[in-house]
């Protein structure tokens, strides 16, 4: 009985059975089919949003408003009587809470052509409005030179600066981002109303799925004092 030789293929001199090197084509194949698929889906969907915790998230925004009225010190002035609540615990300077929302956030790469206008629905961004009127201007600038020389010494990065001075209209503000979170905190104050507002914002983030914005207890905010020194 004649056996038939197996051919064999050459690689760096030594032979190699064929069956072997079409299994190692067929590997590098996949490979290179699975990372040619991986790139197509990344410039497709874009990089993916990380995903958060909503109360997690929440509570950072609420712990970076208490440092921002803290770093006002707005409660060292003295109350004016005719201004104080009938309780007679809310100051001349007294800040309104504020309550947590979401904002819309949009597909990316070159999904969001797809998908032009079209919020998410399972990834949301984060943000706290509030404010504390009748701030005389002098006063205004002292607290917010405070949130300055914090955020700055926190390493924060200034990012916009709303300082403005027209006809009829004199504004001071700014803004700073966590260069780590990507959380911005915004601080404006003007003539017209003599009121100063802050917004703290955290950047979009997948949400689980059942996350419900209606009704969400954490997302209230009433103004306290940290403690801080």
């Amino acid at each position: 009985m004649f056996k038939t030789p197996v051919r064999r293929v050459r690689a760096f001199g030594r032979p190699i059975p064929h069956a072997v090197a079409g299994l190692a084509l067929a590997v590098a194949v996949a490979v290179l089919g699975n990372l040619v698929v991986g790139q197509v889906g990344k410039v497709w969907n874009g990089e993916p949003y990380p995903s958060v915790d909503p109360d997690a998230v929440a509570q950072r925004l609420k712990d970076r408003s208490d440092e921002v009225y803290d770093d006002f010190a707005l409660s060292e002035i003295p109350e004016m009587p005719e201004e104080s609540g009938k309780d007679g615990k809310s100051g001349k300077y007294a800040a309104a809470p504020g309550k947590i929302a979401t904002g819309a956030c949009y597909y990316r790469g070159l999904r969001g052509f797809a998908h032009i206008d079209e919020a998410r629905s399972d990834v949301r961004s984060f943000g706290l409005d509030w404010s504390v009127p009748h701030v005389p201007e002098a006063t205004a600038r002292d607290a917010q030179q405070r949130v300055r020389q914090r955020l700055v010494k926190q390493g924060w990065k200034h990012t916009h600066d709303g300082d403005r001075a027209g006809a009829a209209l004199r504004e001071l503000g700014f803004r700073f981002e966590d260069p780590e979170s990507g959380d911005q905190v915004d601080v404006r104050w003007n003539d017209s109303t003599t009121t100063l507002f802050i917004s703290v914002y955290a950047p979009c983030g997948e949400v689980p799925d059942d996350f419900a914005e209606y009704g969400w207890s954490e997302a209230d905010w009433h103004p306290k004092r940290t403690g801080r020194t």
